[in-house]
């Protein structure tokens, strides 16, 4: 892991990913996770503008563990663990 010109920059398995470390003022994109409604797991990382659209998102994708396509929902990015949070 390394930083230029404030971008962080980390290499895992020969591929190199770039992350912007500072946000702009006034930066409405945050960065959620997708997980599967199926198994759980959270595999998929994406953007989201929240002015434009504040209620969850739902995508179906592929699971490579299930080999097959179903829903996944945003959850926060910073969970740390790869379930869902029961609901209340």
């Amino acid at each position: 892991m390394w930083q230029q010109r404030g971008v962080l920059c980390l290499q895992i398995n020969h591929l190199s990913v770039r992350i912007n470390a500072m946000a702009k003022k006034g930066d409405k994109r945050k960065i959620i996770g997708l997980v599967s409604e199926e198994s759980g797991e959270r595999i998929y990382y994406t953007t989201k503008n929240t002015h434009n659209s504040p209620d969850k998102l739902t995508l179906r994708k592929y699971s490579p563990k299930l080999k097959k396509h179903v829903t996944f929902i945003e959850t926060k990015k910073n969970l740390g663990r790869n379930e869902v949070k029961p609901k209340k």
